[in-house]
């Protein structure tokens, strides 16, 4: 009669059996599973290294970037977006140029696109903010607002209004929500599309009835009607 096995010694021999399979199965594939192993380790090891060099890299960025701040507080744009050879500083276009893929490099293209901007060169302004990645929440209101100010600036209307829209539900509160939503209905207007500027010129009136911009969307819904007939 065959001995009748314990819980204990049933569970002993199933782990003896699986490290039996993976002793097996390891024997087999040694080199492979060596290999990925170190692949792995490789891998891992770039990670890390890749993460502190990218942290020491925005450290530089950030240590550059206040002169050009500075200039750009003191409405000097030039100097702000190229840097300026008599105090030997450099400007947000040479910080983007080496620094691009850093917070702080990314913070530069906000910057070097108001500064454009305020210089004249819209389109230049424009490239840098398409290459802008907005902040989540609240502070990232502002740069997709000023996004859609340079499509209108340009003439790109459509482009202007999602942005708006974009902006708008970007962080709904009752200040920026509304104000986005009513640029959006100018930029539908200025566009042609009369029906979509209707809808976000009655999304202030329906949905932030106690805003300061009821009057506006008031006004504009006139206007729109009187075209749309």
């Amino acid at each position: 009669m065959a001995k009748k096995l314990t819980k204990e010694e049933l569970e002993q021999d199933a782990l003896l059996n699986t490290y039996a399979k993976i002793t097996e199965f390891y024997l087999e594939h040694k080199t492979v599973i060596i290999s990925s192993a170190v692949a792995v380790i490789l891998a891992i090891g770039l990670a890390i290294g890749y993460h502190y060099w990218k942290k020491g890299q925005n450290k530089e960025a950030l240590n550059l970037i206040t002169d050009a701040q500075t200039y750009f507080r003191e409405g000097n744009y030039e100097a702000a977006l190229n840097g300026s050879k008599e105090d030997f500083t450099v400007g947000f276009a040479q910080i983007i140029n080496k620094y691009g893929g850093t917070k702080a490099g990314d913070l530069a293209r906000y910057y070097a696109a108001v500064s454009s901007f305020k210089l004249g060169n819209t389109d230049q302004a424009l490239d840098y903010m398409d290459d802008y990645d907005p902040p989540s929440g609240i502070l990232g209101v502002p740069p997709i607002s000023f996004h859609g100010t340079l499509q209108m600036a340009a003439g790109n209307y459509e482009k202007a209004a999602n942005l708006f829209i974009r902006a708008a539900e970007w962080n709904m509160n009752e200040s920026t929500t509304p104000l986005n939503y009513l640029e959006a209905a100018r930029a539908y207007k200025a566009a042609g599309n009369i029906d979509a500027a209707k809808e976000y010129t009655q999304k202030v009136l329906d949905k932030y009835p106690d805003s300061n911009l009821t009057d506006e969307a008031e006004k504009l819904m006139g206007l729109l009607k009187a075209e749309s007939e």
